[in-house]
């Protein structure tokens, strides 16, 4: 029996040495000693007891790990913190260093604090510099120009035309520095507003008066142009003249303004002939002072033909009646002094033709009488004298020559001749034109007892025109 009892006390050491050997901690820890109220009684309560650690253990291994996550959430919130104070700081420093210079005493403020992140206070700033940058220019443009407004103000006051001007506030705008003169600007606005309204009616009157001298210098000048053209229409010739027949002996040529340009430069006329009238001591001279009708109008024509004027050319006599036109300005070097005579003939008689045509009256009627004299001296070629008679008897002139010179072959041109001589009282010391001798037996006799009739015609000669064949 206790054989029996000893193998079994044998077998139950042996698997109690086992859950020993299975119970015992592993890589190497130790066994550390309990409280007496922990120590286990017996295996079933020491498991329990285990389970029970075991789960705490765990417990407080999570609580741990939470408790490590947090601390390194706190780490990187503070690292965080960390680096948005200094990000603020330095977007602070730098607004700082911007308002500086522009900051006042009244605009101090008690600093806020940024209510968004840093990305969001960085764009912010970089907004703010932008705007202040803007303002800063505004701020400097704003300064310049008043600055220079203050300058033009200054020198329109120290202007010699209004040297004259005594009123207080010329005076105060010439003494004042340059930096006090906006202090005043409202006041001398106000002091200056009913006075610029009455001005302001004064220049509007005078501009009406102006459109109106314009409107008729402007149609003085468009008369003047239409004369022009008038004088090249009447100066056409007759047939018969060879390469002259139908042709304008003058041709004017001028580019016509159109009516807004016209009546910019004749504006222009205007103003210049008012700013010359108002001007001391001014010369008469025909560009500055004068301001007869006359010189006006040839200023204005002057101005609308601008700016290549007006260009006129003669036809050349010459013995083959060749339609030559030469400019009138070289006349003199080109023309002879027998055509230079036939051509200012020829201008006169278009002159005359065109005075009788502006009066109302037909060019073919008669536009008046020329007295010559002795033009045969410079011009007796056949050819000079018969184009001298058609272009007066084109135009409605009646040339009447006068000559010492007995030239049969000039003479012969003309259908009327008149023999006259001089006389000379040498008592009276007068000179006459009487009728030679052999004619006077013809004339009327006046008796000696007869009154004195003044205006008798004492020498006629009747010429009879050919019947013209129709």
């Amino acid at each position: 029996m206790l054989e029996t009892r000893a193998q079994a006390a044998s077998e139950q050491l042996g698997r109690l040495r086992g859950e020993a050997e299975r119970h015992a901690p592993t890589e190497g820890e130790a066994h550390t000693e309990l409280p007496e109220e922990l120590v286990p009684a017996d295996v079933e309560q020491a498991q329990a007891m285990l389970r029970t650690a075991t789960a705490q253990l765990a417990a407080h291994t999570a609580a741990v790990e939470t408790a490590r996550a947090a601390h390194a959430d706190l780490l990187r919130a503070h690292r965080t913190a960390e680096d948005g104070a200094g990000g603020f700081d330095e977007t602070a420093a730098m607004l700082r260093d911007l308002l500086r210079d522009h900051a006042h005493q009244d605009d101090e403020q008690e600093p806020a604090a940024h209510p968004g992140t840093l990305e969001e206070a960085r764009q912010s700033a970089a907004e703010a510099r932008r705007s202040l940058r803007s303002c800063a220019a505004d701020l400097s443009a704003a300064e310049s120009a008043v600055r220079e407004a203050s300058d033009i103000l200054v020198r329109h006051a120290n202007a010699n035309r209004y040297e004259q001007v005594r009123t207080p506030a010329r005076q105060q705008i010439r003494e004042l520095p340059a930096s006090a003169l906006p202090e005043h600007a409202a006041a001398w606005a106000a002091a200056f507003a009913p006075r610029l309204r009455v001005l302001t009616d004064e220049l509007a009157q005078l501009e009406r008066n102006r459109d109106s001298i314009v409107d008729r210098l402007r149609g003085l000048v468009e008369s003047a142009l239409a004369t022009l053209r008038s004088a090249q229409r009447l100066s056409q010739l007759p047939e018969g003249l060879g390469e002259w027949s139908g042709q304008e002996f003058l041709r004017i040529r001028f580019e016509e303004p159109d009516q807004a340009t016209l009546t910019e430069r004749l504006g222009e006329v205007i103003d210049e002939a008012t700013r010359t009238a108002v001007k001391k001591n001014s010369n008469a001279s025909f560009g500055e002072g004068r301001r007869d009708g006359m010189s006006l109008l040839l200023r204005g024509v002057q101005a609308a033909l601008e700016p290549k004027g007006i260009a006129v050319e003669i036809l050349k006599p010459d013995a083959v009646l060749r339609a030559e036109r030469v400019p009138v300005g070289q006349m003199g070097d080109v023309f002879s002094g027998g055509q230079l005579l036939t051509a200012a003939i020829a201008l006169y008689c278009t002159m005359a033709a065109l005075r009788s045509n502006d009066r109302g009256r037909d060019k073919h009627r008669h536009a008046g009488t020329l007295f010559l004299d002795n033009p045969i001296g410079r011009a007796n070629a056949t050819y000079l004298l018969e184009l001298q008679r058609a272009v007066s008897d084109a135009l409605g002139v009646q040339l009447l020559y006068t000559t010492g010179l007995f030239d049969t072959t000039a003479l012969a041109e003309f259908p009327l001749v008149i023999r006259l001589r001089n006389d000379a009282d040498l008592r009276a010391g007068l000179k006459y034109i009487s009728v030679e001798e052999h004619l006077r037996p013809g004339l009327p006799q006046q008796s000696a007892e007869a009154e004195t009739i003044h205006g008798e015609i004492t020498a006629t000669r009747m010429f009879r025109r050919s019947a013209v064949t129709s």
